[in-house]
């Protein structure tokens, strides 16, 4: 039997699909459907049976519960489908999973991505914790002694430094759009780069890229690639680190690997998984009322008993009996870690996917006048200045398998055209140098007004030409204004000419980023409505890195 199996048995048991709770007197129920993540689903499942089994009554009615598990990440996505929102790195809800009243996920990352990607409330505000599962580094136990565990305390920057100075170390990590505790781990390294000061972005790109090498789609994909031999030789081929939930560690143990896992509890501590008790909105009346009911229920010295048994702690942080305590693991109540900010989030992940994800992408810079328009915020900087900064840094992100050109526009820049070609779109492992070199060259046409609609329309055909199916293809167009070329195309002409020239087979998303106050959004939104893509606007030029970062980070949700 293979590990990836044994540990999912040893997750979820005999217990598959989902299970209906119910009093054999039971008629004219109150009915709710409940879904709960893997790791946490049989003690919730367990917990139901025995309160349905008691013959609870709401108005005189009894109770029935399905409690269906589910990956936390097809939640999401159905949660998102069925607002009509995407979350990126997810794409579209598999068909299959359902979206339920009472959801349980691993961690309120997912609602905190949720809300913040919703135009309405499409998750509760409040969502309380039943669960939890401290994020570590799981390691194989040869690996951890040589970093000096147990004896030595390790903390994130000792990671980050084992991860950027050396070979010895194979880290991996569980996509972090899909997985909690991947992220987790992700914003722990983040901080860590952050508090590095001077080329602590430079320790950042290489800690994702060493990560991204590791990279797993699922976790049992990740599980197997852990030693499968006790020699040395074996160990230090081997994944060698990667951020996993206690609860994952334990579970793998049980299994009796050859080569165990210790779990390193880094400082400070990372987001736990906290497993949030989310009632959807739309549940009113008896079917609230059994869903607070159910949520009384997930407490209590039996509940605590029964998450022990699958390697799981209660909210605070305590366990039940039974519970199989690692080496080094907090032991007493601890308080609850703090949400990072949802910008945090969001930025962790755009680098990660502008790291770690190939691309082809034609960049196209604004150079009319309005460009030398200082930014009081940035020290006196210009608009372009500031901008070419942003895509500075951006190219540095970006490893050798991307491809990238990079244009300016204004008026008549290149004979009739608005638009000319500094660099084409080639492969950075050739021209990265040359990339570089043209940005610092950039600088606005004085008197020059903003050529948009026809540089667009050039931009579009040229990734056509050149489409690669192996790559995102995405025209960034960056600007502080609208069109006012007189003698270029329309508004109206540009879309057309834009929806006779897509095609869905060979889709190519048109990205763009405005800053300032002379944007029209509503036009750009009707451009990339046309083509696929985004519009992402902010009214301090300041701010244009983040902005950067989510926009390059946009990926076709099909």
């Amino acid at each position: 039997m293979g590990v990836a199996l044994v540990v999912f048995l040893i997750i979820s048991g005999s217990w598959l699909g989902y299970r209906r709770f119910f009093h054999a007197s039971c008629t004219e129920p109150v009915h709710l459907n409940v879904t709960a993540a893997l790791d946490i689903a049989p003690a919730v499942q367990q917990t139901a049976a025995a309160w349905v089994a008691s013959d609870p009554r709401i108005n005189g009615r009894c109770v029935t519960v399905d409690v269906v598990q589910a990956d936390s990440a097809d939640v999401a996505a159905a949660v998102a489908g069925q607002a009509g929102v995407t979350l990126n790195g997810l794409g579209q809800a598999n068909g299959k999973t359902r979206v339920p009243e009472v959801w349980l996920p691993d961690s309120s990352t997912w609602l905190q991505r949720l809300r913040a990607a919703g135009k309405d409330e499409i998750v509760p505000a409040e969502a309380p914790s039943v669960a939890r599962s401290p994020v570590v580094v799981a390691t194989p136990e040869p690996v951890a002694r040589s970093l000096g565990w147990p004896a030595v305390k390790l903390g994130w920057a000792d990671l980050l430094k084992a991860m950027t100075t050396g070979t010895q170390l194979h880290a991996g990590i569980v996509e972090p759009n899909r997985d909690a505790a991947g992220l987790s781990g992700l914003l722990a390294l983040g901080a860590a780069a952050n508090a590095a000061g001077a080329g602590g972005q430079q320790a950042a790109v290489g800690a994702l890229r060493s990560l991204a090498t590791g990279r797993s789609l699922l976790r049992d994909d990740l599980l197997v690639r852990f030693p499968r031999a006790a020699d040395a030789a074996t160990i230090a081929a081997a994944l060698s680190a990667a951020p996993l939930s206690e609860q994952a560690v334990i579970a793998y143990n049980l299994t009796q690997p050859p080569v165990r896992l210790v779990g390193l509890y880094l400082d400070p501590a990372p987001l736990p998984l906290d497993y949030p008790y989310a009632v959807l909105p739309g549940l009113s009346g008896d079917r609230l009322t059994a869903a607070n009911r159910l949520r009384s229920m997930l407490s209590g010295a039996a509940y605590r008993d029964r998450l022990a048994g699958r390697g799981l702690r209660a909210a605070d942080g305590t366990f039940g009996a039974g519970f199989p305590t690692p080496q080094g693991a907090p032991t007493g109540s601890t308080p609850a870690v703090p949400a990072p900010d949802v910008a945090v989030v969001g930025k962790s992940l755009a680098t990660w996917t502008a790291v770690t994800l190939p691309a082809r992408m034609l960049a196209v810079i604004d150079v009319s006048g309005s460009m030398l328009t200082p930014v009081p915020t940035a020290g006196g900087a210009t608009r372009e200045q500031v901008l070419v900064e942003a895509a500075r840094r951006g190219l540095a992100l970006f490893d050798d398998s991307w491809t990238v050109g990079v244009w300016t526009f204004s008026t008549l820049l290149d004979g009739e055209n608005d638009y000319k070609e500094l660099v084409p779109i080639g492969p950075l492992s050739s021209q990265r140098s040359q990339l570089a070199a043209a940005l610092t060259t950039i600088r606005p046409k004085p008197n020059g007004d903003t050529g948009l609609y026809d540089t667009i329309l050039a931009g579009y055909k040229a990734l056509q030409a050149g489409w690669d199916p192996g790559r995102v293809n995405s025209l960034v167009i960056m600007t502080d204004g609208q069109n006012d070329d007189k003698h270029g195309v329309t508004l109206d002409q540009l879309i057309g000419a834009l929806k006779q020239i897509v095609d869905p087979k060979r889709p190519i998303q048109v990205i763009a980023i405005g800053i300032g106050t002379g944007v029209s959004r509503d036009e750009l939104q009707k451009i990339t409505s046309a083509t696929g893509g985004g519009v992402f606007i902010t009214a301090d030029p300041s701010q244009i890195g983040d902005i950067f970062l989510q926009a390059i980070a946009l990926r076709p949700s099909h």
